[in-house]
């Protein structure tokens, strides 16, 4: 049985990232009908950014060379504040210790990822959280062009920064999909580009179908 935790981060309702999520979700449970879904708006539904509190509870968990929840619940008990922050932390990273595939929508937002899933990134990273095994498909929407060759290839600090974030913690398995130029279907000036984003969007959808069947956690060594 295989567990997907899927999060969206992207300010619109009708976002292409959203529309991305929608598909790949379609697909996956008719390849995994008895799969776990479970879903998160992290902006209608936004996780609390990090305080003092959770900046102390990172640290005291690897000052104390924390492995494992169960370890954490009992480091976090010595302590009000501690056990404040890990009651608001702990349902988070139980929730992504679970899924074996983690399904992120993520518009480019400044050139990187928004501040929803970042202040979701804060609050469940600890030293000790092992995400080796685990899959990871992010599924990206872009106003520009941003792809290898363009001029604004140097700008992109969404795909690098997920990339070194989730190898930092073992995940290496991770796939991007982005649909770029989606900003020449509202801005008259990037109207040139029309047909680049067609092509585009196009190819995060073909994308997007094959990895809904295929993706699959390994089991951890």
């Amino acid at each position: 049985m295989t567990y997907l935790l899927h999060l969206d981060a992207s300010g619109r309702s009708e976002s292409f990232s959203r529309k991305l999520g929608e598909t790949f979700v379609a697909d996956w449970r008719v390849a995994h009908p008895d799969g776990v879904y479970t879903y998160r708006d992290l902006v209608a539904d936004p996780v609390p950014p990090i305080d003092e509190d959770r900046v102390r509870l990172a640290t005291q968990s690897s000052v104390n060379g924390v492995r494992d929840i169960e370890t954490m619940d009992q480091l976090a008990a010595g302590a009000p504040e501690l056990t404040r922050s890990w009651a608001t932390t702990r349902p988070l990273v139980e929730q992504l210790l679970a899924a074996d595939v983690l399904l992120l929508g993520v518009p480019m937002y400044n050139f990187t990822v928004p501040a929803a899933l970042k202040t979701w990134i804060d609050r469940v990273t600890l030293p000790w959280l092992p995400l080796k095994g685990k899959s990871a498909v992010v599924l990206s929407a872009r106003g520009g062009g941003y792809g290898p060759g363009t001029p604004r290839e140097q700008f992109d600090f969404q795909e690098p920064y997920l990339r070194a974030y989730f190898s930092v913690l073992g995940l290496d398995d991770v796939e991007f999909v982005h649909a770029e130029l989606t900003h020449a279907t509202v801005m008259p000036f990037l109207a040139q580009f029309r047909d680049q984003h067609e092509a585009s969007h196009a190819a995060a959808l073909d994308a997007v179908r094959s990895l809904a069947t295929r993706v699959r956690a390994e089991t951890p060594s």
